[in-house]
């Protein structure tokens, strides 16, 4: 029997519903059977953090935890990281200089260049570019930029389902642009580098009009979307995730998971907060844990 594998799980903001999260999925015996667990991070209210708002001492919290967990993955002494969601806000009161918990884990690693893949419902979908303004995004869309995600979703896929994914790769204008008709991009940055992908032995099709993909991709007919900006993509998981939704983030030297929701202060310390989504991103992490990289 294959030994279970070993994820260390972040408790977030204190101040949040991350502490709640994290103790409501371990007390369910089918997740707490399906791996060692280590749990970083302070309980709610402890010390100084209020609960129920940002502050202060809740970002510099939940940063030491990350900081831990990072650690000890370099050291190898863990599989997979699941972290509980942290405020933006907080780490702004603290004096910290990353937006999210990606962009300090990419800080502590030294990673660059990162994606983030949302899970949901029968969608997995990973993005060319996430927090840009939409004018940003645009232009965030490169032969280079859309290759590398469509690469990176292959590796992830492989992980997860044990054999190479069937990707299809959204366009970034109506219709995928109807051939350069409704604009350029779509076949001078995306096509070229569908066909890339596919030279290099990924099962990868596009660029494909979004409005028909989506239905498609949800019906069964494909096992990955790249999508080209944060709304494309965020919309029909969230739409279909029913509050189960995962994000992983993809470019990191080891594997991360994350609910894919916030830290919930007007709900903190009420007992009220559904771990669902803490229970599948455990769930995906265990998933990908059991299969190495590809």
């Amino acid at each position: 029997m294959a030994a279970r594998p070993h994820l260390l799980i972040t408790s977030g903001d204190p101040g949040g519903i991350g502490p709640e999260l994290v103790r409501r999925a371990l007390a369910d015996p089918q997740i707490r059977d399906l791996a060692e667990f280590t749990v970083l991070g302070q309980a709610a209210g402890a010390a100084v953090v209020p609960v129920g708002r940002p502050s202060a001492a809740g970002g510099r919290a939940a940063v030491a935890a990350v900081r831990e967990a990072a650690a000890l993955l370099a050291g190898g002494a863990a599989d997979a990281l699941v972290t509980a969601p942290v405020s933006k806000e907080a780490l702004r009161l603290a004096g910290y200089p990353w937006p999210g918990q990606t962009e300090m884990l990419a800080d502590l690693c030294g990673a660059s260049d990162l994606r983030v893949l949302l899970m949901g419902g029968p969608l997995r979908v990973v993005h060319v570019s996430a927090h840009r303004a939409l004018r940003q995004a645009i232009d965030a869309v490169s032969l280079a930029s859309v290759l590398r995600t469509i690469e990176l979703g292959d590796r992830f896929g492989r992980r997860l389902l044990g054999r190479p994914p069937r990707i299809a790769v959204a366009g970034l204008n109506p219709h995928a642009g109807e051939r350069g008709i409704l604009g350029q991009e779509d076949e001078r940055f995306i096509r070229p580098a569908v066909d890339q992908a596919r030279s290099r032995g990924v099962d990868a099709d596009g660029p494909l009009s979004a409005d028909t993909l989506f239905p498609r991709a949800a019906a069964g007919q494909a096992d990955l979307v790249v999508a080209m900006y944060h709304d494309q993509g965020h919309i029909p998981v969230k739409l279909l995730g029913r509050g189960e939704g995962v994000a992983v983030t993809l470019g990191l030297p080891f594997l991360r998971t994350s609910p894919d929701h916030g830290a919930a202060f007007d709900i903190a310390g009420q007992g009220v907060a559904r771990p669902d989504s803490m229970t599948a991103a455990i769930r995906a992490a265990v998933a990908a844990a059991g299969r190495p990289q590809p």
